[in-house]
C-alpha cells in the first residue's frame, strides 16, 4: 500500500483519491504497484456499487519522471516499468462496476491514461488534458492508445500523441474525451450525482451494458453464448421483476 493512495467507501459508492499534490499527484512506481490491490478490493467488496477517481487538487500530472533515470535505464527496466503501469491500467479499465473520473486542474501523461480506463469522465473548466510520450521519447502502448482512439477518433489521437500538446476542457469536450464540463466547485457534486443515479440503477443492467460495450470496443459484432447470458440473467433477475412491478404501480423501482 502506498499512502498517496486512499480508498474510501461511503454506501455503494467507493472513491479512490491520489494524494500526492507535492507532486501534483504524480505517480511513481509504489502508486502504480498499489492500484491493482485497490481495485480489486473494490471489485470484491458487493456493496459498492461504483467507483469514483479523483485527484487532491490536481487529478494527476503522470508519471513521476524524476524516477525514469532509476527505473526505466535500459530496454529492459523500461519495459518492466511499462509492465507495471499496463497492469494498473488495465486494472481500473476491467473493473466489472462502472467508473468515474472526476477531474480537476492538470490530468496528464498516465494521469489521462488512468482517467481513460475510466467509463465516464467529468471535468472542471480549468482541467488540462495531455499525453506527452513524444516530448520523451516514449510510444505509448497499444491498449492505452486503443483507449484514446476509442474516446477521441484516430483524428484526434493522432493530433494527442504527435504533438504532446495540451487541450483545455472544452476542447476535450468537444472531440469525446470527456462527458460533462463543470465549473470547479461543481465538479465533485456531479461526479458523485452521477455516481448515485448510476448505484441506484438495476445493476444487472448496469453491468451487462459495461460487459457488452466492453465487446463491441473489441470488435464483437454479433451475440455470442456468454452476451447471450447476460441477457437471460437480466430476464431473470429480482430488478427484473421490480422494474415491471414498479413501472406498473406507477412508482419508482427500489434495486436493492
Amino acid at each position: 500500500m502506498t499512502p498517496h493512495l486512499r480508498l474510501d467507501t461511503r454506501g455503494p459508492i467507493a472513491t479512490l483519491t491520489i494524494d500526492r499534490p507535492a507532486k501534483r499527484n504524480a505517480m511513481n512506481v509504489e502508486m502504480w504497484s498499489a492500484l491493482p490491490s485497490l481495485v480489486r478490493e473494490v471489485d470484491a467488496d458487493d456493496g459498492v456499487r461504483v467507483l469514483v477517481v479523483r485527484g487532491n487538487e490536481h487529478f494527476s500530472a503522470g508519471a513521476d519522471i524524476g524516477e525514469f533515470e532509476a527505473h526505466r535505464r535500459g530496454a529492459a527496466a523500461a519495459r518492466r516499468y511499462s509492465e507495471i503501469v499496463h497492469t494498473a491500467e488495465r486494472a481500473l479499465a476491467t473493473l466489472r462496476k462502472p467508473t468515474i473520473a472526476a477531474v480537476a486542474g492538470f490530468c496528464l501523461g498516465g494521469g489521462c491514461e488512468l482517467a481513460l480506463a475510466c467509463d465516464l469522465r467529468i471535468a472542471s473548466e480549468d482541467a488540462r488534458f495531455g499525453i506527452t510520450p513524444a516530448k520523451l521519447g516514449i510510444v505509448y502502448s497499444l491498449t492505452s492508445t486503443k483507449q484514446l482512439v476509442d474516446a477521441v477518433g484516430p483524428a484526434w489521437a493522432r493530433q494527442i500523441l504527435y504533438t504532446g500538446d495540451h487541450l483545455d476542457a472544452a476542447t476535450a469536450l468537444r472531440i469525446g474525451l470527456v462527458n460533462e464540463v463543470h465549473p470547479a466547485e461543481r465538479l465533485l457534486a456531479r461526479a458523485y450525482e452521477l455516481a448515485e443515479i448510476t448505484a441506484s440503477r438495476a445493476q444487472v443492467s448496469v453491468r451487462g451494458s459495461k460487459e457488452i460495450i466492453h465487446r463491441v470496443l473489441n470488435g464483437q459484432h454479433e451475440d455470442d453464448d456468454a452476451v447471450l447470458a447476460l441477457y437471460d440473467a437480466s430476464y431473470t433477475s429480482p430488478e427484473y421483476a421490480e422494474g415491471v412491478e414498479a413501472f406498473l404501480e406507477k412508482r419508482p423501482p427500489r434495486f436493492l
